[in-house]
């Protein structure tokens, strides 16, 4: 094995391939070095093959007479050595010599930039599908990471919520689904417990959200208005320096001194949380003309929108009156709301002022069925402008009759006049 290596070396140093040896590489290519220890039988197979050689490289100094069958004899395939392998192509290691020969003279003949950059591009593969691995792995693991915790959740919540009530004896208490197989009974009631408190949170908290009217001797203001606290009252604001804020809307003092009680029985109903909105009203209300406050809790969650729900504020629904901008909260009874526009939150707004006025008049006016006025003022874009517009009408009305008044208290003085002065006065 050894002087086989020696051999393949010389042939690889060499360049050259075994059918252009010459005779000078020939004999160089037998001579094996002292150092190189060779077994009986490898010296055997060493000759057969140098005998092979030397017919084939003396055969090359042949007349012209003999070169064709002398090329006829060395189109043959050539005896396999043990060692050596095939003479064309000295077996594997002549095919491992031949692949690096090609890779190192593509290699050369391509220039430098063109290699760095194909190894660039072979660095990328290998990264982006190490990455599609890593990321794959990843995926996998939180999938079954996300079943198993399903899977468990689910089993706790059925063996728990699905179980029968028992009362104080231990007994089981029968309900619709004792008739049906013990798995479907635990099934069917988890899922009845599930949907009773789906329901439980998109109903209001209770049934009536305000306390009956008060009784004699005490004072129960007329009329109820409902007010919502954010687009109405207060518009929320933020800044990187301040975070979160509520602007006070401009004249809400003078609108809450009008309104408040003996004329009205004022509630903020609002879908903001409670923790959010009380600080927010104590500070818009020292004097305490709201009464009542409502939050999140008490709306009726319906289609995504928290609807302010009438019916279970314990009031005469023709004595109502709702303030708001958004008609999805008030969808329930559209015809007790008086809808205006949402504050934006600038400084020159007088909306309140002229609320505080139309509801004055509503309150002094003793109106029996509060839905007829709103339903006249829900049909214009603007309902405080058309009261502005009202107002307006009825002062030059009112400046009219003022002046006739006074014309026909001048007419009957002027008569008198004339009887005891004669007609030249």
């Amino acid at each position: 094995m050894a002087a086989s290596r020696y051999v393949t070396s010389f042939v690889k140093l060499s360049q050259i391939s075994g059918t252009k040896l010459t005779c000078g590489n020939f004999h160089r290519l037998v001579t094996i070095p002292q150092n190189v220890l060779c077994q009986p039988k490898q010296i055997s197979n060493i000759l057969l093959a140098t005998r092979h050689l030397q017919f084939r490289c003396y055969s090359q100094k042949s007349d012209s007479s003999n070169e064709t069958q002398t090329t006829t004899t060395a189109n043959k395939p050539a005896a396999a050595s043990p060692i050596l392998g095939s003479f064309q192509g000295m077996g594997i290691a002549g095919e491992v010599l031949k692949s690096q020969n090609e890779t190192e003279g593509k290699l050369k003949s391509s220039p430098p930039g063109q290699q760095q950059q194909n190894n660039s591009e072979e660095d990328e593969e290998a990264k982006k599908k190490k990455e599609a691995e890593a990321s794959w792995r990843t995926m996998k693991y939180t999938l079954i990471f996300f079943g198993v915790t399903l899977s468990g959740l689910s089993g706790y919540i059925v063996g728990t919520w699905g179980a029968p009530e028992r009362d104080e004896e231990g007994n089981v208490i029968e309900d619709q689904f004792s008739s049906k197989p013990l798995a479907l009974q635990y099934i069917l009631r988890s899922w009845n417990a599930i949907m009773n408190y789906s329901q439980m949170i998109r109903d209001p908290s209770r049934d009536k959200l305000l306390p009956d009217p008060l009784k004699e001797p005490y004072y129960q203001p007329p009329y109820t208005l409902i007010l919502e606290m954010t687009g109405v009252l207060v518009h929320p604001d933020w800044t990187y320096q301040t975070g979160w804020r509520f602007k006070k809307r401009p004249g809400i003092d003078f609108f809450l001194a009008q309104v408040g009680p003996p004329a009205f029985e004022v509630v903020v109903y609002t879908a903001e949380q409670a923790f959010t909105a009380f600080p927010i009203l104590d500070a818009l209300d020292p004097n305490g003309y709201i009464m009542y406050r409502l939050f999140r809790d008490a709306t009726r969650y319906v289609d995504g929108h928290h609807v302010k729900d009438l019916d279970c504020i314990n009031r005469d629904p023709s004595k109502v009156i709702v303030l708001d901008w958004n008609t999805q909260s008030v969808k329930s009874h559209p015809r007790n709301a008086l809808r205006i526009k949402e504050w934006k939150g600038n400084d020159d707004d007088r909306t309140l002022v002229d609320l505080a006025l139309l509801l004055k008049t509503i309150a002094t006016s003793e109106v029996q069925d509060v839905r007829e006025v709103l339903d006249f003022y829900n049909q214009f874009d603007d309902p405080i402008e058309a009261f502005r517009e009202n107002q307006r009408k009825l002062q030059e009305q009112q400046e009219l009759m003022e002046r006739m008044n006074q014309e026909k208290q001048i007419l009957p003085a002027t008569s008198v006049a004339r009887g005891l002065f004669g007609r030249r006065f």
